[in-house]
């Protein structure tokens, strides 16, 4: 009877109850499954998140949305079952693609890698390559996991574990995985195939001395029919060479085959799948010959093999579209590289030639850049193309026009300057204002060494000059001056045309410092008639006088050129020595400028008062200069960089400035370079002495007459004594006085003490060690440490116990060197020092003085 009851049916009124029961039984869901169906429905798609953040009107309102769709994809990372992982990280892509850390979803890669889903493992990899580094210690935890899909049977699978090595692989994932790459590339799948031997570049970069082991991979590679395999494999082959160059030797018995496939690209007829513009395949040929050219360079044998082959390519490729002038440039590239036939490459600076009449400005360029690094190996089948490469120089790129600068400065000879000179002065007519100074200079230099007409020479300074108003240049003035000095035949001439320039008002500098200084030096000639090729007339001695006058009151003329006009006045008094009414003018101008604000001016003008009172030796001192050299430009640069600046090469070589006329100066001594070491002014002179008085004997050449490079003149005068032999007292036994060390210089990680030391008996030695520690974490390597010093001292080192100093103060060098000072207890000792040395592969140059010394030193 129990059994047989029977629920009774719900009444009408009991409904909504009934339904309100299995409502709260709805809601009652397990809490796994809620939490996943909540992560869904909070999972917005990629294209939705794009959207949302294009729709954002200020930065205020991405980040929002931004951090907002952060929070919702923290949230569905923390479920361990969650099916959307994947559409997650490639929002997390997007968002670091914004800029946005995403650092914490590095992890969530990994777990897709380690999935079984292709499309797990795509979008896994991909954030694998951007959000991680080799550099990154979490890039172990997938070693295993790319082992397990190198092995996969699923070739895609495979490709994307390859990628993944070939681009963020550590050292040490390469070792362990470089046995399963080698695998992969001798499979018979192309697809994988290309990709492991793209991933192999990437092992021998970061284990160079796994090169050996794909040696002999790359004949298995050559072997296969697959355009794509083959282009892997040539940049596999380059990349060998380039990490080792004995792997080149090795690889020239391929020779053959390369020879080979390029032929049968060349000839073959039209092939669809790899057709470009009607070219079959051009990156393949390009590679080719990129390949091709490693080989034969330097080795003839090898380049032999080559020639027949370059000059199918050279005359059967076309080069109506651009992946025609891509393999012709690359087969210029060989042949020049190569060691080819001459007719060989006379045919390759053809197509050169071809490029330059181009209309794509690209082309040109090219061709121009590439005629410049050739010129110097055949200059006479560049020579033919002269004509097309000046007119490049009218061309509206600007950056066509300074390569064709460039080439037309290396192609300027003995045989052709005067024709290339006049096309260059035409384009420094018309060229920027800010290329101007840079070209005056280059014509000036091209005119001084290949010019053979003195006249001409001249007029076209002149006219180059005349064309860069704002041009300065010492070195200019001085080759002209030199020129001049040196050429008597041509004083006349040069010098009336400097003052024609200036009767004409030319405010530029060096043509006015030029043309004063001829005026002064040459002025009988300038007023004692015109010489042929000259049609003005001889001025007077007034009017060039006045002309002179007119140059210092000038508003732009500088303070160097009134120096030179100074010069001149005073030059003058002896040429126009008949002239009362000049001489009486120089007068007034020297009388002027002795109260000038200008203290070098000043003291020009009150010396040459002085010396014009002294009729005596007047006209001894004011004779012409002789004719001097000047001075190599390669020395006077390598003199330059040694002492780190110019001022002495300007010192030395202008002779303008130089007030008077003087007996030469003794040659200088080899000490003399520890002027040039530091930069230092070359040594003036010493004192005239007073005339009529005997000549104090000038000091031995090789002496230690050294130039007083911290400014401090000669000793005053102080009660005869009898002379002291400083380099014997250096000699003494071992000094019995020190002081406590101190340091000397401190920078960039380089530490260098001074201990020093002195021999009672003979106080004004003092005997230093110079210790080098250093405290970077690599040895400083090449060390060369230079001392330089007053007039009033001198110096004797020994040598450096090494040149390598141990890094993080592990050890230390040492280097002894003596001093006497001639002027103890009178003047200090004081110390330029000079460091040079190599640290981490980069040189390093330090100066610096030492004026720390303890008392009594």
């Amino acid at each position: 009877a129990a059994g047989s009851l029977r629920h009774p049916a719900p009444s009408a009124a009991a409904a909504p109850h009934s339904a309100f029961h299995r409502g709260r039984q709805q809601n009652y869901v397990p809490s796994d499954v809620q939490r996943r169906k909540s992560a869904s429905d909070m999972s917005i798609r990629l294209r939705e998140l794009i959207r949302n953040v294009r729709s954002c009107k200020t930065q205020a309102d991405e980040r929002s949305c931004i951090h907002k769709e952060c929070a919702s994809i923290r949230t569905a990372f923390k479920d361990e079952n969650n099916e959307l992982r994947h559409r997650n990280v490639a929002k997390l892509l997007f968002i670091h693609m914004l800029g946005y850390p995403t650092h914490w979803g590095q992890m969530e890669c990994l777990k897709l890698i380690a999935g079984s889903k292709f499309l797990e493992k795509r979008i896994g990899y991909l954030g694998l390559m951007i959000l991680l580094d080799e550099r990154q210690e979490v890039l172990m935890l997938v070693e295993n996991s790319l082992k397990n899909d190198l092995q996969s049977a699923n070739q895609y699978t495979a490709g994307l574990a390859c990628c993944a090595i070939g681009n963020i692989s550590s050292a040490e994932i390469c070792r362990d995985l470089s046995p399963e790459v080698e695998k992969l590339m001798v499979g018979s799948n192309p697809f994988v195939s290309k990709k492991a031997a793209l991933c192999s570049i990437r092992i021998i970069r970061k284990c160079p001395e796994l090169v050996d082991t794909f040696l002999d991979r790359v004949g298995t590679l050559l072997g296969s029919r697959n355009h794509a395999v083959l282009l892997t494999c040539l940049k596999l082959m380059r990349e060998m060479c380039t990490t080792d160059a004995a792997m080149i030797e090795q690889l020239r018995r391929h020779t053959s085959t390369l020879i080979a496939a390029l032929k049968n690209l060349v000839l073959s007829g039209y092939a669809p799948e790899h057709d470009v513009h009607g070219i079959v395949d051009p990156f393949l040929q390009v590679e080719i010959l990129r390949m091709l050219r490693v080989l034969g360079k330097g080795h003839p044998e090898t380049s032999d093999q080559m020639n027949d082959i370059l000059a199918q390519v050279a005359t059967n490729t076309e080069s109506a579209k651009n992946a025609g002038n891509a393999i012709l440039y690359e087969c210029v590239l060989t042949i020049m590289a190569i060691e080819a036939e001459s007719g060989l490459r006379v045919l390759a600076i053809n197509i050169l030639g071809r490029f330059l009449i181009n209309r794509d400005n690209n082309i040109r360029y090219v061709a121009l850049n590439t005629l410049h690094k050739v010129v110097a190996l055949d200059p006479q089948a560049v020579q033919r193309h002269r004509n097309t490469i000046v007119d490049c120089l009218k061309d509206s790129d600007s950056s066509i026009r300074q390569r064709a600068l460039e080439l037309v400065y290396a192609l300027v000879n003995e045989a052709n300057v005067k024709v290339l000179v006049k096309e260059l002065l035409s384009y420094l007519m018309a060229c920027d204002i800010e290329f101007k100074d840079e070209l005056t200079q280059r014509i000036c230099t091209v005119v001084e060494k290949f010019s053979t007409d003195k006249e001409w020479h001249v007029d076209t300074i002149i006219q180059t000059l005349s064309a860069s108003a704002s041009f300065e240049s010492e070195e200019t003035v001085c080759s002209m001056i030199a020129l001049v000095t040196s050429t008597p035949s041509l004083q006349a001439y040069a010098t009336h045309k400097l003052f024609a320039q200036m009767d004409n008002k030319t405010s530029q500098p060096v043509l006015l410092q030029l043309a004063v200084w001829c005026v002064g030096e040459y002025g009988e000639v300038l007023v004692g008639g015109a010489p042929a090729g000259i049609e003005a007339e001889a001025p007077d001695p007034v009017s060039v006088v006045e002309l002179l006058c007119s140059v210092m009151r000038s508003p732009v003329a500088d303070l160097t050129t009134k120096e030179y006009t100074l010069n001149a006045f005073v030059k003058l008094t002896t040429r126009f020595a008949s002239q009362p009414r000049a001489i009486a003018l120089i007068h007034e101008q020297l009388n002027a400028f002795s109260g000038s604000m200008s203290l070098e001016l000043q003291q020009r003008s009150v010396e040459y008062c002085s010396l014009l009172r002294l009729d005596s030796i007047r006209a001894g001192v004011l004779e012409r200069m002789p004719a001097f050299a000047k001075k190599d430009r390669q020395a006077a640069a390598a003199a330059a960089v040694l002492g780190g600046g110019g001022s002495r090469d300007a010192a030395s070589a202008a002779p303008a400035p130089a007030p008077l006329s003087a007996p030469a100066p003794a040659p200088p001594s080899d000490m003399d370079l520890l002027g040039d070491l530091l930069g230092d002014s070359a040594p003036a002179p010493a004192p005239a002495p007073s005339f009529g008085a005997p000549r104090a004997a000038a000091p031995p050449a090789g002496g230690m007459d050294l130039l007083d490079l911290l400014g401090g003149g000669p000793p005053s005068a102080a009660p005869s004594a009898p002379p002291v032999d400083a380099m014997a007292m250096m000699g003494l036994g071992a000094p019995t006085g020190s002081f406590a060390p101190f340091t000397a210089y401190n920078k960039n990680g380089l530490l260098i003490t001074f201990a020093c030391s002195k021999d009672p008996s003979n106080p004004s030695v003092t005997t230093i060690e110079s210790s080098f520690t250093s405290s970077l974490p690599t040895p400083i390597e090449g060390l060369n440490f230079q001392v330089a010093v007053p007039k009033f001292m001198r110096l004797q080192m020994t040598p450096a116990s090494s040149t390598v100093v141990p890094p993080n103060n592990s050890g230390k060098v040492t280097q002894v060197f003596k001093v006497a000072n001639s002027m103890h207890g009178q003047k200090p000792v004081v110390l330029k020092i000079k460091i040079d040395y190599s640290s981490g592969g980069m040189p390093v140059t330090e100066m610096g003085q030492v004026d720390n010394f303890p008392a009594g030193v």
